[in-house]
Parts: structure tokens; sequence; C-alpha cells
């Protein structure tokens, strides 16, 4: 039986209207009103990565290549935040926010939707803005190719969406998931691709490290950046395809999780 396009119209603005008064009671929650408020958002990430930039240039730290330092760090911890602050989010978030299943047009979905959002936005307008200002003060060169970058940006930030939806949805059955995850970001850390490329290391390391998603993606951005300077090792249609199983998996485990929320 075909749905009619005007339900699919007005179910569609509903859930963008709920998603975006969830952002709205989320940036609320989480920021405050006072001080500079939301724009912590922006901040968090972007401190990070200048902090971690200017530790390494200090200390000269260029990990064996000839690569700009600040483009390096910008460009791996930028990364490395996007999904890593995604997935990390989303973890318990239906059952902190237990209450709002209450209404008929919040789902487990939308839950996770608004702080995802919330996540990609600031961690995008991070490397927007420190690759603005790090280039106007010289640190750094624009991307060669920003197309490139973009794409990679792109699908990494879709990986980012995908990998939460997994971990938002199981963390709701069982605690161990929320325990054992922290632990497993800080391993996948040093072989995310963001303190390394793929071409420094020996040909038997290359083999495996490029089995993991993240790395295309981190990968592709520094293709954009830093065009022919270092060989890179990114296959966007490998990237898409388990971006694509991992999300079909993700929205099967949320709608499953969904029907065992109950309301308070």
């Amino acid at each position: 039986m075909l749905i009619p396009k005007a339900s699919l119209r007005r179910s569609f603005v509903i859930q963008v209207r709920v998603i975006g008064a969830l952002i709205m009671r989320e940036m609320i929650t989480r920021y405050g009103r006072h001080n500079i408020g939301f724009l912590w958002l922006f901040l968090e990430p972007m401190l990070f990565t200048l902090g971690v930039t200017t530790l390494w240039t200090i200390t000269k730290a260029v990990h064996g290549s000839s690569l700009p330092i600040t483009a390096f760090a910008v460009t791996g911890y930028s990364s490395i935040l996007l999904w890593r602050n995604c997935s990390n989010r989303v973890v318990k978030a239906i059952e902190v926010n237990l209450s709002l299943m209450y209404h008929r047009n919040v789902r487990v979905f939308d839950v996770f939707a608004a702080r995802l959002i919330l996540e990609i936005t600031g961690a995008t307008t991070s490397i927007i803005t420190l690759t603005i200002v790090f280039s106007a003060m010289g640190w750094m060169n624009p991307p060669i190719d920003i197309l490139t970058a973009m794409i990679g940006w792109l699908l990494l930030a879709w990986f980012a969406l995908a990998l939460s939806l997994v971990v938002g949805a199981a963390s709701e059955r069982s605690e161990i998931v929320e325990r054992v995850w922290h632990i497993f970001t800080y391993l996948l850390f040093p072989l995310s691709g963001a303190a390394f490329m793929v071409d420094w290391l020996p040909k038997p390391a290359q083999e495996l490290i490029i089995w993991l998603p993240m790395v295309h993606g981190t990968e592709m951005i520094r293709h954009g950046y830093f065009g022919d300077a270092v060989p890179t090792y990114e296959d966007p249609v490998y990237l898409i395809l388990f971006n694509l199983t991992l999300t079909l998996l993700g929205l099967a485990l949320v709608r499953e999780t969904g029907r065992r929320v109950e309301p308070e």
C-alpha cells in the first residue's frame, strides 16, 4: 500500500520540528544560557585541536615527514574528534532522556539525530575555522583540492553517524557497552590515522590498517589538503559500502530499541 505524498510530507515536517526542538533543548541543557553558551559547541573541538597543534609545533614534532605539522594536526585530530565525540555522545542518550519518550512524536532516532547534528556541526565548524585562521596567519596552506577534502569529511561524518547509531542503540541494551566503548575509542585512537600516514607504515601494516574505515576518511581529507606531497591510500568505494552496511545495521538496531523503550 502506497503512502500518500501529503502524509509523507506532513511526517517529514513533524520530524524536522521535533529534531529542531530537541537540538535547542540539548544546547540549553549542555551549555546553558550564560557566558558564551552554545558557542562552546564550536570552541571545545577547536581548543582541543589548537592545543595539540601548539604542543606539536613547540616540540618540533614532524613524525619523520616534511608535511607541515599544523595542517597535519588539524586534519588528524579534527577527524578523530568527529567520530569519537559522536559515538560517545549517544551512549545512554535514551536513558537520560526517557521522559521525552512520553511524547508521541518523539522517537529514539530523533534523540540520537539531535545529538549527532550538534557534534557534526561543531567539528565541521572547528576544522573550517582553524583552517581559515591558520592559513591567514601563515601557519598552514589552504587545501590544495577543496572538493576532495570536503568529500572525505562528508564520508567520515557519515561513518560517524552510522557508527553512533549502532553504539547508541547497543548501549541501551547493556551497560557493558557504555563501559567498554570508551576504552575501545582510546584503543582505536593510535590506529585511526590521526597521528600517521598510511604511506609511513611497512607494507604488511598498510594492508591491515586500511581495513579500518576511518583511516580512508582521514587519508582522503589529507589528500585534499596536501595533494601529491605524500601518497595516500584512501578507497572511497570501500568507505561508502562500509557506511551503507553500518547505516542499515544502525537503523535496524534503533528501530528495535524503540520497541523496547518504556516512557516514564
